[in-house]
């Protein structure tokens, strides 16, 4: 009796100590899950940051690249540990309510209309990309979208209402979505010979651009900074709290910010440093 009673107690014990170990997250996992925006992975940028990261502190990085949209709500459900996203009104809400804490500025770069050299809707070179819109609009040129709700997908969205045009009404016409990331849109645009708005990064990286180049770039309603938020543990008590702070303090920090800078493809720096000090 007194053997059963010995076992059901370390029985208790050992259950007990694991709920804690549980809850408190007393044993992080040695990798952190990243949400990130296409953006950061199809450009190469998080290839050559995250082995840094990982050679400095031991920590282990699994990425998942979506769309921001996405991203954010994954994040909602307690998929991820970190998001790297681009769409600023959207973070400070998913912050807002609870679901993350600790946003950073990280780096930006900006966004582009590309097209194809004949350039019908006569954009080329046009300072005011909200003017350059109004023009394909007004000539039912062809326009593709990501249509998913990605950072790119809600500035399109916001410089259309600039201009008080809905889009959705010429769905299936002159503008089309993708409900695709944006190399995928890429291709459907350089194969309609389409106009489509992406970010600079993606863009000279994408390598099927025929005749296609960038038409309209400079607008500060271009401008696309990228931030990074830790999933709220407190709402998600698997969150590795500890490697997600790591990985933040190291990007925003002197060693991840000088590597962003540092990042090139063809020569040209395609995120620039905006972290804090």
């Amino acid at each position: 009796m007194s053997r059963v009673l010995i076992a059901t107690g370390l029985a208790a014990v050992a259950l007990t100590v694991s709920g804690f170990l549980n809850v408190s997250g007393a044993a992080p996992r040695e990798y952190i899950v990243l949400q990130s925006t296409t953006s950061t992975q199809n450009s190469g940028l998080l290839d050559y940051l995250i082995p840094i990261f990982r050679n400095k502190t031991g920590i282990g990085v699994r990425v998942v690249a979506v769309g921001t949209g996405q991203a954010l709500k994954n994040g909602r459900n307690g998929d991820g540990d970190v998001l790297l996203v681009h769409a600023r009104a959207a973070e400070e809400r998913f912050v807002a309510k609870g679901f993350g804490i600790e946003r950073r500025d990280v780096m930006y770069n900006d966004f582009v209309v590309v097209g194809p050299a004949a350039d019908p809707a006569g954009i080329r070179g046009t300072s005011d990309v909200t003017a350059a819109l109004a023009k394909i609009a007004t000539r039912r040129i062809a326009f593709v979208s990501r249509g998913d709700e990605s950072g790119t997908h809600m500035r399109e969205r916001s410089l259309w209402a600039f201009i008080d045009i809905d889009p959705d009404g010429f769905s299936g016409g002159w503008y089309r979505e993708t409900g695709s990331g944006m190399g995928a849109t890429l291709n459907v645009a350089v194969g309609m010979g389409a106009y489509a708005i992406t970010d600079r990064a993606t863009w000279v990286g994408f390598r099927n651009k025929a005749d296609f180049g960038i038409l309209v770039a400079g607008d500060r309603r271009l401008f696309n900074p990228y931030g990074v938020i830790l999933v709220n543990p407190l709402r998600h008590r698997h969150v590795n709290a500890v490697g997600g702070r790591a990985f933040i303090r190291w990007l925003t920090g002197p060693e991840g910010q000088a590597a962003i800078g540092s990042f090139r493809v063809d020569g040209i720096q395609l995120f620039h440093p905006a972290a804090a000090p």
